[in-house]
């Protein structure tokens, strides 16, 4: 894991890769992928501004990388229309996945969530159930599809259902059947990296239990 690439490094699971990576000394090169502008002091951070439905733009951000860590994601607050929603958490995902697999990336790896179906009745499960099906389909050495359930972690964002049950959910954690726990942002980052450095193959499904440890 020598050059990496990430997408959706403003979030807090993608914050936290940020934070890890930079201080992971055996990383030479991180590229950022991002819409907007992201100020950094690294010198091994490059900063690559791109809308992320120009595939040729893409395709040039990942050349040379060997793996590439998506935590891509939106909100129905932040994105109500339905269509919009999908071209963030569906096509983001699977296009960079598709060029991953065209540069010749050797691992990708998805946040995804648990519960996540492609036969799901919900909206956002079933967005995530097929961005998984999608993503898997990339000819990629190695897939890994994290399955998080309540991310616990600050964010940038205030949501004041989020911080209520940061401060409940845990009390009550033995309550929940494993793959539900929930888990704070940094073990699922720390998870990713370990995860990238392993030398398997296939696709693989992450849950807490796979995470934490």
């Amino acid at each position: 894991m020598k050059k990496v690439a990430l997408a959706g490094a403003t979030g807090l699971i993608g914050g936290q890769l940020l934070l890890q990576l930079t201080a992971d000394e055996s990383v030479e090169e991180i590229r950022v992928l991002v819409r907007r502008p992201l100020p950094t002091n690294d010198a091994r951070i490059k900063v690559i501004q791109l809308a992320f439905t120009d595939r040729q733009a893409i395709a040039g951000a990942l050349a040379g990388c060997d793996t590439v860590f998506c935590a891509v994601g939106t909100t129905r607050k932040k994105t109500p229309d339905l269509a919009e929603y999908r071209k963030i958490d569906f096509d983001i995902p699977v296009t960079l996945a598709q060029l991953s697999a065209e540069a010749g990336v050797r691992s990708f790896h998805l946040v995804s969530s648990v519960g996540a179906s492609v036969k799901s009745n919900n909206f956002y499960l079933k967005i995530k159930g097929e961005t998984e099906e999608a993503v898997s389909k990339a000819k990629l050495a190695r897939i890994v599809l994290y399955r998080p359930s309540l991310l616990l972690g600050k964010r940038n964002e205030i949501r004041i259902a989020e911080i209520i049950s940061s401060w409940i959910v845990p009390l009550l954690t033995f309550l929940f059947p494993p793959d539900y726990k929930p888990i704070r942002a940094e073990l699922v980052a720390r998870a990713m990296i370990r995860d990238a450095k392993q030398q398997a193959q296939g696709v693989t499904v992450a849950h807490y239990s796979q995470m934490v440890r």
